[in-house]
């Protein structure tokens, strides 16, 4: 069953990516089918009274973040927040990032993505002067990447804590 979950959440990584690198806009349905099949891989790797404890921390420390993005936006940039300078889809995807890993996890994975995207916008954009940042389709193929290599033998689980 795990193997049919994570086969699943690849798939829909991997159109996230697409759409988001491609279009510059998910189908928001792609999201919650996201948070849910990475807290149904959670649940089965962690021991339940713990898991709620940390859903509800992410959840904090996503909304701590969103918040204070919001409050930057609007006050010292002078810009509207979703779809100028933050996208729906981007927002979405940190909710359901939120709801995959244990908070110690979640904190390293979440901060490495954003480097990660940050990293392939600014090489992206020497060579063809994009404008935006695709931050969820970029996250979602990290994401990708890293939950792929957790098949490989004798490394520890990211869902210890």
């Amino acid at each position: 069953m795990i193997i049919t979950i994570k086969i699943s959440l690849f798939i829909v990584l991997a159109l996230i990516t697409y759409q988001d690198i491609r279009e510059r806009k998910v189908n928001w349905v792609l999201f919650p089918i996201t948070g849910l099949l990475l807290f149904v891989l959670y649940e089965n790797k962690t021991i339940i009274q713990y898991s709620y404890i940390f859903l509800v921390m992410n959840i904090i420390l996503t909304t701590s973040i969103l918040t204070i993005l919001f409050l930057y936006t609007r006050i010292i940039r002078g810009m509207k927040f979703l779809n100028v300078s933050f996208g729906l889809g981007d927002v979405l995807f940190f909710y359901a990032f939120a709801l995959g890993f244990p908070t110690v996890t979640f904190l390293i994975l979440f901060v490495s993505s954003i480097v990660f995207s940050l990293m392939v916008s600014l090489i992206q954009k020497k060579k063809n002067k994009a404008n935006g940042i695709p931050l969820a389709g970029l996250m979602s193929l990290f994401l990708a990447f890293v939950l792929s290599i957790e098949f490989l033998p004798k490394l520890p689980s990211l869902y210890n804590f």
